[in-house]
């Protein structure tokens, strides 16, 4: 199947103001484009890729005074299959994991590991280690906090999102990272695109999302603590320890957001909208 993603934004700058945004689709699904990818600012200017510690692809810039848009469509082929599970993947004792997951057990910005780990082993150390596990403490977070995209903040992390109960996906995949890694788990930050492919539309608008990685069996799994279903047509644009490390757009200097606009959806070969509920 195709699956056509791409993202419009348009900010407000009072001055020339470098920026750095990070909204390309990951390097292995390159190979999946099947036109290369129309990316573009309005106005034009000069555009430098670079990859980060956590191999993203990061685009430098400088926004002139004014409006300023990024632009990207990018049509892919995807398998069409749903987000990989096995319900056999097995946790890693600490002392056996690889070097390169141990960061992803430590606390960051919004994952505050050592104000949830009391509570993490008193609601999950007496269930058994492994993917159900795992699954159980994303079903606690899916079922503890209710979405509400119009309360969305930059402050909200882990613990607070736990408090206020209210979230986006972002604070979803805050709270069951922090559970996890207070449980010796490897989980990591995902950002990206989630159609609603094989499922009924969302009446809300399109946007990016987020959701996390785990490790297990020495490997790493899709979880999505804010949907909590496997997806069709999950396209990964950057990974980090949590959000701070994947902001779609970083400004050094004040900006305001006037426009912003997200797609992702299956099309046939010519480029036409199916009905995502074809693919379930």
């Amino acid at each position: 199947m195709r699956i056509r993603i791409g993202h419009e934004m348009t900010i407000e700058v009072p001055q020339d103001t470098p920026l750095i945004t990070l909204t390309t689709p990951e390097e292995a699904r390159h190979r999946d484009f099947v036109f290369p990818e129309d990316a573009r600012t309005i106005p034009s200017v000069p555009v430098q890729s670079y990859v980060d510690r956590f191999g993203n692809i990061c685009r430098r810039m400088v926004a002139p005074a004014g409006i300023f848009t990024i632009f990207s469509d990018i049509t892919l082929n995807d398998p069409g299959t749903w987000d990989e599970s096995d319900v056999n993947a097995a946790e890693w004792p600490v002392e056996a994991l690889p070097p390169e997951v141990l960061g992803y057990l430590t606390a960051s910005r919004y994952v505050e590991v050592d104000l949830v780990s009391n509570e993490a082993w008193q609601l999950f150390g007496h269930v058994a280690p492994g993917w159900n596990r795992v699954q159980h403490i994303v079903d606690h977070v899916h079922g503890s906090m209710v979405f509400d995209y119009k309360l969305a903040s930059q402050f909200r992390t882990a613990a607070s999102a736990r408090q206020d109960g209210v979230a986006v996906c972002r604070d979803f995949a805050h709270l069951a990272l922090a559970y996890l890694r207070a449980l010796n788990i490897p989980a990591r930050y995902v950002n990206g695109y989630v159609g609603d492919i094989g499922v009924p539309a969302a009446a809300a608008p399109m946007d990016f999302a987020a959701w996390i990685e785990v490790f297990l069996g020495g490997r790493w799994w899709t979880f999505d603590p804010r949907n909590n279903q496997r997806r069709i047509g999950r396209v990964v644009v950057a990974r980090g320890l949590d959000a701070a490390d994947v902001p779609l757009i970083n400004t050094f200097g004040n900006h305001t957001l006037t426009g912003f606009r997200v797609w992702c959806h299956a099309v046939d070969d010519f480029g036409n909208e199916l009905d995502g509920m074809l693919f379930a």
